[in-house]
């Protein structure tokens, strides 16, 4: 999964992302995508509200949204700050599309 160097872990930092960062959508997930001088490593944070679900639902989109971002992390320029809000839809869709919907935003906004 993703080290503890490529997550965002304070709120300040998601609000910043979200407010300043270009945003990408597609149908089940937001993509924002913000600068950081902070750190050189690209970062992630995951949305993942109680709209999408139960606690199973959000947890494992949250972990395939992870999956997701672990395996793009080579492609990510450095010091991206890269949050990703998971919509309700989410919950019903297959891994495969997620993962094409993540990874065009990803590729779109903040590829190397």
């Amino acid at each position: 999964m993703l080290a503890k160097p490529n997550r965002l872990t304070r709120g300040s930092d998601y609000k910043a992302t979200v407010r300043r960062g270009s945003r990408c959508a597609a149908a089940h997930t937001v993509t924002y995508v913000g600068s950081s001088a902070e750190t050189e490593t690209p970062r992630f944070g995951f949305i993942v509200s109680r709209q999408v679900g139960s606690a199973v639902t959000r947890n494992t989109i949250r972990r395939r949204l992870k999956a997701v971002c672990a395996e793009a992390l080579p492609s990510i320029r450095g010091g991206a700050s890269i949050v990703i809000r998971a919509l309700p839809s989410a919950a019903t869709v297959d891994y495969a599309t997620l993962r094409a919907e993540v990874v065009r935003c990803l590729e779109r906004k903040a590829s190397v």
